[in-house]
């Protein structure tokens, strides 16, 4: 499920590429370390195939859309297991990667 704020988010995200017909993107979805590093690696791969699916059922074509989890490998805050919970919700994100079409390239 995508929460509302997120949906916010990705509606920015929406108009960047319907203002941008040939930019494609790449999203990277990340977890916290807290539970086990096989189970994070499934569960931020499942946030990125949701958001991907979610900007694909807006009417972005697939083939301008990739995603992939990257689990706990590679934190934004790099404080171990002495996260604040901040630092662990700074941890849990999506990127979305410019690959190919940038604006600057328009």
């Amino acid at each position: 499920n995508i929460r509302y704020d997120a949906e916010i988010e990705l509606q920015k995200v929406l108009a960047v590429l319907n203002k941008y017909p040939t930019m494609n993107i790449d999203i990277r979805s990340h977890t916290d370390c807290r539970g086990p590093a096989d189970y994070n690696e499934k569960l931020s791969d499942r946030r990125a195939k949701t958001t991907v699916q979610y900007v694909i059922s807006k009417g972005i074509d697939k083939s301008r859309i990739t995603g992939m989890g990257k689990g706990e490998s590679e934190p934004k805050v790099d404080c171990g297991t002495n996260c604040t919970e901040d630092e662990h919700q700074l941890n849990r994100r999506s990127e979305f990667i410019i690959v190919s079409g940038s604006p600057q390239a328009q």
